[in-house]
């Protein structure tokens, strides 16, 4: 949460331009990359298999992507939805994004999106009521089980 909460700067690090770096992808939590994107594991969840897409291009706002880019996220999308639905037993999902300061966006510069699965009586009321969150899996295995579903997908 410190990097959501510290001020930066115009040069300031980008974590999601840190995470678009080859070579990493398990300490990042990156379970899956497409040409134009890719796809993580968020590191605050509100649910088990939390996942973000994000571009690899540093940009805020979806129109100014390259139309490769606007439907390989979508495309990434679909994919990871039949990824959580076969692996994670997930019964719906939340899908969105924030755009800017003023929407809610906690990391403004560069856009992503949320997919987070959903289960019949899961504990959406937790984080409301008891300011509390139930996580079954840990990220490193969660990440460890998804990035094998994509590899698999990708045969």
């Amino acid at each position: 949460m410190g990097y959501i909460r510290t001020e930066k700067t115009e040069f300031g690090p980008c974590i999601f331009c840190d995470k678009s770096n080859i070579g990493k992808d398990e300490d990042d939590l990156v379970v899956h990359r497409g040409e134009h994107s890719y796809v993580l594991l968020n590191l605050y969840p509100y649910n088990n298999g939390h996942l973000m897409i994000a571009p690899y291009d540093h940009e805020k706002n979806f129109e100014n992507l390259q139309s490769e880019t606007q439907v390989e996220m979508m495309k990434l999308m679909s994919l990871s939805m039949g990824i959580l639905r076969n692996n994670l037993s997930a019964d719906g999902f939340n899908f969105g994004a924030n755009f800017g300061e003023v929407a809610g966006a906690g990391i403004k510069e560069h856009l992503h999106f949320h997919l987070v699965p959903r289960w019949i009586g899961d504990t959406n009321f937790m984080p409301v009521m008891g300011h509390t969150k139930v996580m079954v899996d840990g990220l490193k295995e969660t990440r460890k089980q998804l990035a094998g579903a994509f590899a698999s997908n990708d045969k």
